[in-house]
């Protein structure tokens, strides 16, 4: 497998290319901006880019979709939930299917509705669901705290030697493992639900 994790944008966006060396097949997750260097990275590996996948559809991780659609024709993959425009729908469970790799979809909602994490073997693409040290906001539009407190618990329960890589450089390095973050993490740390409840929403 060939993984990319790409610094991008005034919001320390993390976009990621995702490629199978053997059918030269790439999938880009979260396109922030900078259509040119995204396609760069690309080339330089020898890898065409079939699909653009959306943890969510925020305007910072959507940013360039249509950009890289037209120079690339790759199809665009969100969750059936999303109203942003997509070619492909995914619910959870689903496989998407790159090459020989195999990217499951995991449904993730609280920070916004339509929310997803992607595993490929032992990599977790978290999106704006779990940062290193910390997690997503709730207070947007569809942001749903006790939806993200249920999400958090199920990401808990994969291995803890399975690597995070998350939507935004937030954190002290730019990705982390699920026991780490177990350990040290203050979202992940909470009593009760309700004590996370009211931390998200501001009243602890």
């Amino acid at each position: 497998m060939i993984f990319v994790q790409m610094l991008i944008g005034e919001m320390k966006n993390f976009t990621y290319l995702i490629g199978d060396e053997d059918s030269g097949l790439a999938a880009v997750v979260d396109p922030a901006g900078d259509v040119d260097r995204i396609l760069k990275e690309a080339k330089i590996r020898n890898l065409k880019i079939a699909y653009i996948i959306n943890t969510h559809a925020h305007f910072d991780h959507v940013m360039v979709n249509e950009g890289i659609a037209l120079r690339t024709k790759a199809k665009i993959i969100m969750h059936e939930k999303s109203k942003a425009m997509k070619d492909l729908s995914v619910r959870d469970g689903d496989v998407i299917e790159v090459g020989k790799l195999k990217i499951k979809v995991i449904h993730t909602p609280g920070h916004s509705p339509e929310s997803i994490c992607l595993l490929i073997e032992k990599k977790l693409l978290t999106g704006d669901t779990l940062f290193v040290g910390s997690c997503g906001r709730t207070d947007l539009p569809g942001g749903n705290p006790e939806e993200l407190y249920h999400s958090l618990l199920k990401l808990m329960n994969l291995d803890d030697s399975i690597e995070i890589y998350p939507g935004h450089d937030y954190g002290e390095k730019p990705y982390s493992m699920i026991g780490y973050e177990k350990r040290y993490n203050y979202a992940l740390n909470f009593n009760t639900k309700k004590d996370f409840i009211r931390f998200m929403r501001g009243s602890f």
